[in-house]
């Protein structure tokens, strides 16, 4: 039975955007390992199904003696287990891992899920990562791309070559799960925003317009994590203020995100710059117009005026404008958007698009090994 390693940050996000392929590879007989950050919760719900290592991933941290120990960590593990492939994901794994895989003779594949907040401000530290990302993807196998604008923007930086790569429609939506139900006539129209709670997602944007457009007639809710680690997230007092002038209604992070999406009219995401928005294919599935801005990743998940609207980046003015256009829309034509987008993610954005083009990829590298 090969062996399959899938290597991220955090259990979390092996529970929430990897499960559904890691149970396919599963099923097609491969033996799957996660490794990633433990936790409280999430990493035990992966051990129900699938092997899983503790490697201690400090995703924010920028000390080189932590990021040694992962590398060593990552080379005992890799001895220990001797998995044939490395599916690797978020920045600090598909660096470290795919040159620890390179030494070890382990084929990997990288995918680079966003760019985040390194490469939005540029830094010494965008130097240093740029570096780090040309060795690391020299290492890998194959790169999928969540976007085309990174994928060129890896290319024009000389950090790899074009026919090493592919676009990937994100991690993929479940169109079974996030189907559309009916929905009810509420006398509050409920825009909604989910992302973490730091600047770069056009959060201090949306809470703007929010404080613009608030009346008692329209509600603005945000689904986030709170106490995130980033020097640009909002502070908890922040989160309490606001809460208690009732221009925003925070919830805490979960699971069940389609809970939400059944009781809300549109979802907004006026972000500075995406890999491919998970909240934005999800509002697509269940068949809600969307507000976005126009940056990469964002615009290629959306169709301006079919699927959604566009707003311009770091701009609360603009994207009140959008809102209010949402909002003078009638019933139906904000369905026939939603309706639209539903058939934008069946077509395009569906999660076996993603599991199909992984087991591929796998498939063609082993064959080439065998070779």
């Amino acid at each position: 039975m090969k062996k399959i390693a899938i290597v991220l940050n955090s259990a979390w996000q092996g529970y929430n955007f990897r499960l559904n392929l890691a149970r396919e590879l599963k099923n097609n007989n491969y033996d799957v390992s996660f490794l990633a950050l433990e936790d409280e919760k999430y990493s035990s719900k992966l051990k129900k199904e699938f092997n899983f290592v503790n490697i201690d991933f400090n995703a924010k941290s920028i000390n080189p003696f932590n990021d040694l120990k992962v590398c060593f960590s990552l080379y005992k593990v890799f001895k220990t287990i001797k998995p044939d492939i490395v599916l690797n994901f978020t920045i600090k794994p598909n660096i470290y891992s795919s040159i620890i895989s390179k030494i070890l003779k382990i084929p990997s594949i990288n995918n680079i899920t966003g760019l985040g907040t390194v490469f939005i401000k540029k830094s010494l530290i965008t130097q240093v990562v740029k570096l780090l990302y040309k060795v690391s993807l020299y290492c890998s196998d194959f790169i999928f791309f969540q976007n085309s604008d990174d994928q060129q923007l890896f290319v024009d930086l000389n950090l790899l070559s074009l026919k090493k790569s592919a676009i990937l429609p994100g991690s993929g939506v479940d169109t079974k799960k996030f189907s559309p139900q009916s929905r009810k006539n509420w006398s509050t129209f409920r825009f909604l925003m989910v992302a973490r709670l730091i600047k770069d997602k056009g959060v201090y944007e949306f809470i703007e317009a929010a404080k613009l457009l608030k009346d008692d007639t329209i509600e603005f809710w945000i689904l986030g994590e709170r106490g995130v680690v980033n020097k640009t997230a909002i502070g908890r007092d922040e989160i309490t203020n606001l809460s208690n002038q009732k221009v925003v209604n925070f919830f805490d992070k979960t699971d069940d995100v389609k809970s939400f999406l059944d009781r809300v009219d549109c979802v907004v995401l006026p972000s500075y710059r995406e890999g491919c928005p998970r909240c934005i294919m999800e509002a697509s599935s269940v068949e809600l117009p969307v507000i976005v801005s126009d940056v990469p990743g964002c615009r290629q998940v959306v169709d301006n005026n079919v699927t959604g609207l566009y707003c311009k980046v770091r701009d609360s003015q603009d994207l009140l404008i959008k809102m209010k256009s949402i909002l003078k829309m009638t019933t139906n034509e904000r369905k026939r958007m939603g309706q639209r987008g539903r058939i934008k993610m069946e077509e395009e954005y569906d999660e076996s698009i993603v599991i199909e083009s992984y087991k591929q990829k796998i498939t063609e590298i082993f064959n080439q090994n065998i070779l």
